[in-house]
């Protein structure tokens, strides 16, 4: 998979791609992601790629000149399944579209600034619109961070057990099930007997009771899709 980002600030997301699952993924040949200066299509040579909105009002908007060419030039050498906006009024992320979005090729991804970028851009080329919470940051990195980092875990191969991704919260709808280690005992509290019993039928029905009685208590709007 090969996902590009428009960005005004590159910099904040070359640490969230330079280690760990994400590094190893682009390390194996199965995700790259490419970081784009949309100041490289800025329109004078002071990098100008925003300006003052009009109606007025407080905060710059991001200009159509310098996305739009940012968006056709890449174009010409990659075409897109999606072309994401990430923006506090978008579609709310989850794991349904993650696991949607880990099916495509390529994906381009523009990250909002200032107050936003402009509405015509958003009218020629957004394809989908996300948004990672009901709340603003001050640009759309981190959150093209996250969506870059749920989406990339679930491509075949970059985790070490396959399987692992399957079992996660929100697939099936249901949160992930309390998790134990070594020791057996700690500060008087045991591993469940279930965990140590070494019968897998038992352990996936403990597992599958602790995420359904899990989601219940913490986030029962869950359920409502599950018929549970």
């Amino acid at each position: 998979m090969k996902i590009d980002i428009i960005t005004v600030l590159p910099e904040l997301l070359e640490s969230p791609f330079s280690h760990s699952i994400m590094k190893r993924a682009q390390e194996k040949g199965l995700l790259e992601v490419r970081l784009h200066s949309l100041r490289k299509w800025a329109v004078n040579e002071y990098g100008q790629i925003d300006d003052y909105q009009y109606g007025g009002g407080a905060g710059m908007v991001m200009m159509c000149e310098p996305l739009s060419k940012a968006i056709e030039e890449l174009q010409k050498d990659q075409s897109y399944d999606e072309i994401i906006y990430m923006t506090p009024d978008g579609d709310t992320f989850n794991q349904k579209t993650a696991n949607r979005l880990s099916m495509a090729e390529n994906l381009l991804i523009i990250c909002g600034h200032y107050k936003g970028i402009d509405q015509r851009i958003r009218d020629l080329y957004v394809t989908k619109e996300i948004s990672v919470g009901d709340f603003v940051l001050s640009g759309g990195e981190l959150a093209a961070a996250i969506v870059v980092d749920a989406i990339g875990r679930l491509l075949p191969g970059v985790l070490n057990d396959e399987t692992s991704a399957l079992f996660d919260s929100f697939q099936d709808n249901l949160l992930a099930p309390p998790v134990y280690t070594r020791p057996v005992e700690f500060k008087g509290l045991t591993v469940p007997e279930a965990l140590l019993s070494g019968d897998h039928k038992k352990i996936d029905d403990w597992r599958y009771t602790q995420s359904l009685e899990r989601t219940k208590e913490k986030r029962p709007d869950l359920l409502k899709d599950n018929d549970l």
